[in-house]
């Protein structure tokens, strides 16, 4: 990453860090090193380490005195609370649509629907559809705005989510659920949208468990769990 002046620097670095946490590129519980993440990102440990304490401030890395920063394992209380908030605001959202939906919007999901059921679609193609899908079906009901907010609050929700999208063959099941919430809002039919959309949101509570069960250490077991250093960095 080529060196900028210093405040761009530092947010590029803090976003391509925040990134590579939220699409698991950098693992839950694993270990972060200053000095070897400085050298791949070609900047100094100065804005690595600035980067590092923003990101515990949005609860995506922890930091432990004498034994290093961690990526912080997926807290399900997080996701339950991340899960809260969003699915208040889409409710809410559909409550809110008018009479005569934006054509042009309209247009714009039934494309995003198309492009959902690819099958050549990589995992990470699919998540950047499904977010505008949803940002897509606030626009309709003129909340645009609203989604900014709720995307900053869902990080640990967000990894949750791409761990279901791994574990699940393919996301055909997703795109089934985006084609009921949108035939039933397009059919004029909200108490089924609201049902079809609360259906859909929760589901990732189902992936969290089955996901647990054979991968424990992918999640935070409790607030007192912490790394121990040896002759390697275990978690207990």
């Amino acid at each position: 990453m080529a060196q900028t002046n210093g405040r761009t620097n530092r947010r590029a670095i803090y976003l391509k860090l925040r990134q590579m946490v939220l699409t698991l590129e950098l693992a839950p519980g694993a270990a972060l090193s200053e000095n070897e993440l400085a050298a791949s990102m070609g900047v100094s440990r100065t804005p690595v380490r600035e980067s590092l304490i923003l990101l515990a401030q949005d609860g995506l890395v922890q930091v432990f005195p004498k034994i290093g920063s961690f990526v912080s394992r997926v807290d399900p209380a997080q996701v339950a609370d991340a899960q809260f908030l969003r699915e208040a605001v889409e409710l809410a959202s559909l409550d809110d649509l008018p009479a005569r939906l934006d054509p042009a919007v309209v247009g714009e999901l039934r494309d995003n629907l198309d492009r959902q059921r690819r099958a050549d679609l990589g995992l990470e193609e699919f998540f950047d559809l499904d977010e505008a899908f949803h940002h897509g079906l606030m626009r309709l009901s003129g909340h645009r705005n609203v989604w900014t907010t709720v995307a900053a609050a869902k990080g640990h929700l967000d990894r949750a989510r791409r761990l279901g999208l791994h574990e699940n063959e393919s996301p055909a099941v997703f795109v089934a659920q985006h084609r009921e919430v949108f035939d039933a809002i397009t059919g004029g039919n909200a108490p089924l949208a609201r049902t079809a959309m609360r259906t859909h949101l929760r589901a990732v509570f189902d992936d969290i468990e089955r996901i647990r069960a054979h991968s424990p250490e992918l999640f935070a077991a409790d607030a007192s769990s912490v790394p121990v250093r040896r002759n390697i960095v275990v978690w207990e």
